[in-house]
């Protein structure tokens, strides 16, 4: 199987071939792009000059073309990408909202697609301020789901055009001392509105992408929920938290005893990925944890990553 990892903190865009090189030589076959890296808070202040996304797609083509080329160099396949987000917010203007929905997401699958890359991962947004407080937590959530499946729908011809598949991922609800479930949460629902979705559209556009730090910090279970979604999940996002704040660390960086009892069930998570069929790439989010140690010491934890990759591969192999 093969191993990736994010291009945050590691692909500049002045010298991604370096980046791009650092990748491969630390053992790496694949990589998830960091779209949602170019998208700027400050970005949705209103009239905020110089949009990255208002470029035209030509102007951004040209901008990536250089990680593409670098990528391709080094035998480094862009397996997966991560759409900025939010999608949308409570918080900003009406204006800004409209340049996240008719901007930013539908040419981000365009330059998924121009990277050759056929996934691509979105965080489907919630809306805690717009349902009345006496609304129970299922009526919130048919809710939030009208609104994102009103935006999917928006960019499903898209992404079956370009055969790419948008990985819905399971969140967490911010803002509270104990972090709730979030969307795409919901094993049962979410096979159902991926499947209603490929089917309408005769195409994968979507299907799951399961994220092990936030299932860590909702206590999901991480097994029943992998084989409820089965061969709909396309893609992972691999690493590690405290079960308190989501970290994005190594795999194995955190116990809940001193006797070695890690806060995330890894035989678990290898067992259940081999009893689903999993075939596609061990990637690892963790971009963080290389600004946790000293620049110096950057490759030798990519290549401890790669090591983490390759075991879990030889455990699914067995």
């Amino acid at each position: 199987m093969n191993i990736g990892i994010q291009t945050a903190n590691i692909v500049k865009d002045d010298t991604p071939e370096e980046g791009f090189k650092r990748i491969a030589k630390a053992g790496f076959d694949c990589c998830d792009f960091s779209l949602d890296s170019y998208l700027r808070y400050e970005e949705f202040a209103d009239n905020y000059p110089d949009r990255f996304f208002d470029k035209s797609l030509e102007e951004l083509f040209e901008f990536f073309e250089p990680h593409k080329n670098a990528a391709g160099e080094n035998n480094i396949t862009i397996n997966q990408m991560h759409m900025p987000y939010p999608m949308f917010a409570t918080n900003i203007s009406r204006e800004a909202n409209e340049y996240l929905r008719y901007q930013v997401l539908p040419k981000s699958l365009e330059i998924c697609a121009f990277m050759n890359c056929s996934n691509i991962v979105a965080h489907l947004f919630n809306l805690p301020k717009t349902v009345p407080d006496k609304a129970c937590a299922l009526e919130q959530e048919g809710i939030e789901w009208r609104a994102n499946a009103q935006v999917l729908h928006e960019l499903a011809p898209i992404a079956s055009e370009h055969h790419i598949t948008i990985c819905l991922e399971n969140l967490y609800m911010p803002g509270t001392s104990k972090l709730k479930e979030g969307p795409c949460c919901d094993p049962v629902k979410l096979s159902a509105r991926i499947d209603y979705f490929n089917a309408k559209y005769k195409s994968e556009v979507l299907g799951a992408c399961f994220d092990t730090g936030h299932a860590n910090l909702t206590d999901m279970d991480m097994a029943s929920y992998l084989k409820i979604l089965g061969h709909r999940v396309k893609t992972l996002h691999i690493h590690d938290n405290d079960c308190m704040t989501d970290l994005h660390q190594i795999p194995y960086t955190f116990t809940n005893t001193r006797d070695k009892i890690c806060t995330t069930n890894w035989d678990e998570y290898l067992r259940t990925l081999k009893a689903i069929g999993f075939t596609g790439v061990l990637s690892f989010e963790t971009a963080p944890a290389l600004r946790a140690f000293p620049e110096e010491l950057a490759d030798d934890v990519l290549h401890f990553i790669a090591s983490i990759g390759k075991y879990f591969a030889k455990e699914l192999d067995k």
